[in-house]
């Protein structure tokens, strides 16, 4: 089965053909990150109208690259919720306009349930599906998203755990911009804070209770403990911060409070484990899954853990496809074009 999948949930405009829901044909992302990055975020507006200049040409691209042509296409699918509502707009009107001229069945898709059937990706063979044995436990953390989910069996989701305020992401982005650091904050964080002392600073983890996260708190620490250190007033503008930080200095707050973070989502994770010790699989997902220090941890702490390879671990047409095979797999039925609407806001069910 060959799926075409689109994703335009945020500020990557992507496509991708996929077959079986493993092998991946192709992949075609087009980024904003540069036109954002001197904003230090993402301007919804602005991410549609780029959407809308590159779709058709990243459409055209993904099957171009598959050497495959609409006669060989089973099935489209489209991220439909959650995301930006104009960025949403663009990818879905262009799926349901290709299914209904091509007559395709079209399937909605949700935007975490693709990120965590990434994890299914191989670019160059099927991966043997297999050894990723339900139940087991989905960790979502994302610029927009920190989850914990329950699956049982495909395309059965239990959100178990979610963020009461900030995603994971959203604080790195926060953190990177009071020290200083260019957009998107992630990676600017973890090349920071290589040559820093993990345990110069210790921030407070938040106290929340059950398997819940909350990120806003630690943020704020970070700007406090920047504030102290610096011997200045909270009164001090946070954007101002970076001109008086050092070299070293950046790189202590980097390490300190990436290694709070990491150690704060596994102990959650871990948590999650405990009250359900039947647990076989443990998979991470999610643009902040690319995270180097997450990935080493976890495979310590975790037997059976998996992430997808990075490339699959930001947004892209691929993992909408291999969700979308999924979920027909598991007799999900298709979409009507003419009827289908976006939600920039959803639990995943």
């Amino acid at each position: 089965m060959l799926i075409l999948g689109i994703e335009t949930s945020c500020d990557e405009t992507a496509a991708a053909v996929v077959e079986d829901g493993s092998k991946v044909l192709s992949n075609v992302v087009v980024s904003q990150i540069n036109i954002f990055a001197e904003y230090g975020g993402v301007i919804p507006e602005v991410a549609a109208r780029n959407h809308l200049e590159v779709m058709m040409p990243v459409v055209k691209k993904a099957l171009e690259d598959a050497n495959r042509t609409w006669d060989d296409i089973d099935a489209i699918a489209v991220t439909h919720t959650p995301g930006l509502l104009g960025s949403l707009l663009i990818g879905t009107l262009t799926a349901r306009t290709l299914a209904i001229i091509y007559k395709k069945p079209l399937y909605a898709v949700h935007h975490l349930k693709s990120h965590i059937y990434a994890n299914w990706l191989n670019e160059n063979m099927p991966k043997e599906t297999s050894i990723i044995e339900f139940p087991l436990l989905s960790l979502v953390v994302s610029g927009g998203h920190t989850q914990i989910l329950k699956m049982d069996a495909h395309n059965h989701f239990e959100i178990i755990g979610t963020t009461r305020d900030d995603a994971v992401g959203e604080c790195f982005d926060k953190v990177a911009k009071i020290l200083g650091l260019p957009y998107p904050g992630g990676p600017a964080i973890t090349k920071a804070g290589r040559n820093g002392d993990r345990n110069k600073y210790h921030f407070p983890k938040p106290n929340v209770p059950d398997l819940d996260f909350s990120f806003s708190g630690l943020k704020t620490a970070v700007l406090r403990t920047v504030q102290t250190e610096l011997g200045l007033p909270i009164s001090h503008p946070s954007h101002d911060l970076k001109n008086h930080l050092n070299e070293s200095q950046i790189a202590d707050f980097a390490a300190s409070f990436e290694k709070t973070a990491v150690d704060y989502l596994l102990e959650k994770l871990n948590k999650a484990y405990e009250e359900n010790p039947g647990t076989k699989s443990f998979v991470v997902a999610g643009g902040v899954s690319a995270n180097e220090l997450l990935r080493e941890e976890a495979t310590k702490r975790f037997d059976n853990v998996f992430f997808p390879e990075r490339k699959f671990s930001g947004d892209n047409g691929a993992m909408v496809a291999a969700a979308a095979y999924f979920e027909i797999q598991s007799g999900v039925e298709p979409t009507d074009p003419y009827k289908l609407d976006i939600m920039p806001r959803s639990a995943i069910k």
